[in-house]
């Protein structure tokens, strides 16, 4: 039997085998590399999404205690959290606050969506780690164009047929810090592993 650490290692060294020659920054590729690592889709080499020194950004969010917004349980559930707490962080999760349930239901629209408003208003700055929701990714963007919302950095892989794919192309139309993908892949997993290895980069600082 393998150790969890020797099949990761034994993972790690498939993919760089099987992934060649590319022109990532040893940055850049540690993250590719993660979400290669979760997916087992090379695609995502050619599809994924750097802008404006967005790894730099995210560190030195990270290391100032910035909290951590994102649009699931899941991709709650899948960020070490403790890391960020060491830094003075949190990751919060909305969703499921009756406010945001309430306005929802009165709007007529997604919890999602709300949940999004919330932490606008809530927080200041922030990364904010979409994984599912286009329609709280296009709010996001909404807000942002509106000067509501300066996030640190946003780390947007919503995934699915309705949206998911514009959502992200209306992002990448924006000067602002991200890390993003082109297409309709994604989900809460690739956008939380996304979150553990920028931790990883702060911490290997």
């Amino acid at each position: 039997m393998m150790s969890p650490q020797e099949i990761e290692h034994q993972s790690f060294t498939i993919i760089e085998q099987e992934a060649g020659p590319h022109s990532f920054t040893p940055e850049e590729w540690s993250i590719v590399r993660r979400i290669i690592h979760t997916t087992a889709d090379f695609e995502y080499m050619t599809s994924i999404r750097f802008q404006s020194n967005a790894i730099q950004m995210a560190k030195q969010a990270i290391q100032s205690g910035t909290k951590i917004i994102t649009d699931t349980r899941m991709a709650l559930s899948g960020i070490q959290k403790k890391a960020i707490e060491a830094y003075g962080g949190e990751v919060v999760c909305y969703i499921d606050d009756s406010t945001v349930q309430i306005q929802a239901q009165k709007h007529g629209t997604t919890r999602a969506r709300m949940a999004i408003d919330m932490a606008v208003q809530s927080i200041s700055g922030g990364i904010y780690v979409i994984g599912n929701a286009p329609t709280a990714l296009l709010r996001l963007i909404e807000l942002v164009q509106q000067n509501s919302a300066k996030p640190d950095v946003v780390i947007a892989f919503p995934v699915g047929f309705v949206n998911a794919a514009e959502s992200k192309a209306e992002l990448l139309a924006l000067n602002i810090p991200l890390i993003t993908n082109i297409g309709r892949k994604g989900g809460s997993t690739v956008a939380a592993s996304v979150m553990n290895a920028l931790i990883q980069l702060t911490q290997n600082n």
